[in-house]
C-alpha cells in the first residue's frame, strides 16, 4: 500500500474518532446509543487500505471482488461486542450452511475498534483467506457440523475478538485460532493516531495459527 493510501486510512481514523466522541456526549445526555455506523466505517476503512472499493447500493458482498467486512466497537458500548454473522447459514443464499460458501469469498475482515490498558483508543484490522486457510475452515466446518446435528440451533456464528487485549486470538466454540494482522493503529490522549503495525503481506500470504 503508498503511503498515501496509508495517512489516508490515519485521516479517516482520526475523522470517524472527531465524530464518534463529539455526538456522544448528546446521545449520553439523551439516553441513546451513540448514533455511529460502526459497520460501514470499518468497510470504507478497509477499502482505503487494500484499494478495493465496495459495491454501491446492490446487495451482496461488502467489497467489488467478493470479500465482506466484519465490525465490532466497543466504545460506549452497552453489550459485549462480537463479530457476528461471520459465515453464511439460515439463509436462502446459494450454500447457505456448507462449507463452499467461503469458496467465494477472497477475503474476509475483521475490524475492531477497542481501547488499550495504555489508556489509548485502537483500531485493529485482521484479515483471513477463507478459500485456502485450512484451520480457519475446520473451524466453520466444525460449527456447521454442530448446527446440521442439532447441537447448534443459532443460525449466528460469532467470533469474540480480543477487546483491549494485546493478542491476535478470536474464540468460537469450535476453535480458537489466531488471526493474521493487517494493521493496526492507535491514538493517545490529546494526540492523533499513529501506526503500530502493518502487514500488507497478510492479504495476500497470511494464515491462521492454532492456539
Amino acid at each position: 500500500m503508498a503511503d498515501l493510501n496509508l495517512q489516508d486510512a490515519l485521516n479517516f481514523l482520526d475523522l470517524h474518532f472527531e465524530a464518534f466522541f463529539s455526538v456522544a456526549p448528546f446521545a449520553t445526555e439523551t439516553k441513546h446509543p451513540v448514533p455511529m455506523d460502526t459497520r460501514g466505517w470499518s468497510q470504507v476503512l478497509v477499502s482505503i487500505l487494500t484499494g478495493i472499493g465496495g459495491v454501491g447500493r446492490k446487495k451482496g458482498a461488502d467489497l467489488s471482488d467478493g470479500s465482506d467486512v466484519k465490525a465490532a466497537n466497543t466504545w460506549h458500548a452497552i453489550d459485549t461486542p462480537r463479530f457476528n454473522g461471520v459465515i453464511k447459514a439460515g439463509t436462502k443464499a446459494t450454500f447457505s450452511d456448507d462449507i463452499a460458501s467461503l469458496d467465494s469469498m477472497p477475503h474476509l475482515y475483521f475490524v475492531l475498534w477497542d481501547e488499550t490498558v495504555r489508556n489509548t483508543h485502537r483500531c485493529r484490522v485482521w484479515v483471513v483467506r477463507p478459500q485456502s486457510d485450512m484451520l480457519f475452515r475446520n473451524v466453520c466446518e466444525a460449527w456447521y457440523e454442530k448446527r446440521r446435528s442439532g447441537l447448534i440451533i443459532s443460525s449466528n456464528f460469532q467470533l469474540h475478538p480480543p477487546r483491549g487485549l494485546d493478542t491476535d486470538a478470536f474464540r468460537n466454540n469450535c476453535g480458537i485460532l489466531s488471526y493474521p494482522i493487517l494493521f493496526c493503529a492507535e491514538r493517545a490522549v490529546n494526540s492523533k493516531y499513529q501506526v503500530h503495525s502493518y502487514n500488507l503481506d497478510a492479504v495476500s500470504s497470511g494464515l491462521c495459527k492454532r492456539l
